[in-house]
């Protein structure tokens, strides 16, 4: 991603020298440009649509599971239209799966879920929430994915990822959804292309030098979910989940060949 960020950084600088702001403004990708005009904030729009959903479905035995999970990860898409569900007092937009037969134990599930908006800084995701049910539809397991931010060359290894093991025997359902604290939390993202200001008339472009700001959680959005590949774990094993400590420096990490010890200042 640091090679994407410093040749996006040197084509606009060069941008400007040669065009000037006005000029330079259009080069910019969609997803960098500011809006047009003032929509409102699309976060509490699809907040406020969420809540005035009717739900369908108040209890694990009240979903349909006649979807298989996928074999590999696939695009769904929640919102507007979707079913709602009101599970412990928190409205959700939710997918429900069966799970497949006769599979080894244990095995892995893998999601990545899209930022919503055209506008870098006025995106949200979908943060999602697992619940594996037994035959009778009583929780195995509940947990809120964490998700990690990976930047690949392709739109299928870009995007907040995630994973979970699916260990018992008893699992025979998945059920998706967002809960309270995913739907308020936020996810880390590193190395922000751009931000943009309008205190003049011509936009002006401020790299963000710090590297790393948060991306909010949202109602709705594309969630990708199906069995673990090789393209998804390779995603999330080089994937992103917070800023990383502060070290003594990449020469202070290395080990000397010669005495098997880490490098010294001194």
């Amino acid at each position: 991603m640091s090679y994407r960020f410093a040749a996006l950084a040197a084509a606009f600088t060069a941008a400007l020298a040669l065009t000037g702001c006005h000029a330079a403004k259009a080069l910019l990708p969609p997803n960098l440009r500011p809006p047009a005009e003032d929509a409102g904030d699309p976060l509490k729009i699809a907040q406020q649509h969420l809540q005035q959903a009717t739900p369908c479905c108040s209890s694990f035995a009240d979903f349909s599971y006649r979807s298989l999970l996928p074999w590999q990860p696939q695009k769904f898409t929640l919102g507007s239209g979707s079913m709602v569900a009101n599970l412990n007092g928190t409205k959700s937009y939710f997918l429900a799966f069966r799970l497949p037969t006769g599979m080894k134990l244990p095995y892995r599930v893998a999601l990545k879920s899209e930022l919503n908006g055209r506008w870098l800084h006025a995106s949200y995701l979908f943060a999602p929430t697992i619940v594996l049910l037994d035959d009778g539809f009583q929780p195995v397991r509940f947990d809120d994915i964490r998700l990690c931010e990976h930047m690949g060359w392709s739109d299928e290894t870009s995007g907040a990822f995630g994973s979970f093991k699916i260990e018992s025997d008893k699992a025979r359902y998945l059920l998706v959804y967002s809960s309270a604290d995913q739907q308020a939390g936020k996810t880390y993202w590193e190395q922000s292309p751009a931000s943009l200001s309008n205190a003049t008339t011509a936009a002006t472009l401020q790299m963000n030098t710090s590297g790393s700001f948060s991306i909010p959680h949202g109602p709705d959005g594309s969630l990708w979910i199906g069995m673990m590949n090789s393209t998804y774990q390779k995603a999330i094993d080089s994937a992103v989940c917070g800023k990383a400590p502060h070290g003594d420096g990449l020469l202070n990490d290395l080990p000397l060949p010669w005495s098997g010890k880490r490098g010294s200042s001194s």
